[in-house]
């Protein structure tokens, strides 16, 4: 753990699936790394309030068409 108590993990991503988080966190003016944060926290958020994942699908295979 470093010291603001935040681990740090290695991610890999696919090139499409990184240029959308991209695009996004640049929308929300957040880094890459702090988007992804908030979606997972999102995310724990919902399956803690529901016990569900977000989507139904989220283990379906990415499908991002980018211009």
């Amino acid at each position: 753990m470093n010291d603001n108590g935040k681990k740090q993990i290695p991610l890999r991503v696919s090139e499409k699936l990184f240029n959308a988080i991209a695009a996004w966190a640049e929308d929300d003016f957040r880094s890459i790394n702090g988007q992804i944060e908030y979606l997972l926290t999102e995310c724990v958020k919902q399956r803690k309030k529901n016990g569900k994942y977000v989507g139904e699908e989220i283990d379906k295979p990415l499908d991002i068409t980018l211009k």
